[in-house]
């Protein structure tokens, strides 16, 4: 969907002043950089909840709430990553809405519910964002910003871990 910046030009870029000393030039491109993820993050967010809520099927309990404890896993890096754009004195644009428009992530199918199939998609969407937020990652120290880049770190170890526990549940033998 979206690319590696928010597009469109229904958003001003407002900013705070803030003694981080990355210049004001720089910064910029981060926090739209940060934004994108937050759009994704949040993206993840809502369609592991859904998933939590529709799931059905074999091992339905494990599954449901293997989601519930992803959805909150996600939601703190969400968190964590509207802080950064705003510590940098940036705006986290980060409603349903701007998530909607911005998300690199495919819609969820909604004639998908048996645990199997299910998971195989929430597994497709966080290795999706694991790969945008490893190339995140390489973006901000391009800017020369390691303190985004480490936070972005932060966030793809807990994506990567997260797979892992949603791939166990296909894998047989």
């Amino acid at each position: 969907m979206a690319s590696s910046a928010l597009k469109g030009t229904s958003h001003a870029t407002h900013t705070f002043n803030t003694r981080i000393d990355i210049p004001a030039e720089q910064r910029e491109p981060l926090v739209e950089l940060i934004n994108q993820q937050l759009a994704t993050l949040t993206d993840l967010y809502s369609q592991t909840k859904y998933s939590h809520w529709n799931v059905r099927g074999d091992n339905f309990i494990a599954v449901h709430k293997l989601f519930d404890e992803l959805a909150e896993e996600v939601e703190g890096a969400i968190d964590t990553v509207a802080e950064r754009a705003s510590a940098l004195g940036g705006v986290a644009r980060g409603t349903t809405r701007m998530a909607a428009e911005h998300s690199a992530l495919e819609e969820f199918p909604d004639d998908v519910f048996g645990s199997h199939d299910i998971l195989g998609v929430v597994a497709d969407r966080f290795a999706h964002a694991g790969k945008e937020i490893r190339a995140a990652i390489e973006q901000a120290e391009d800017h020369q910003d390691k303190t985004t880049a480490d936070v972005f770190t932060e966030v793809s170890r807990m994506l990567d871990r997260s797979l892992y526990f949603i791939e166990a549940h296909l894998t047989s033998k």
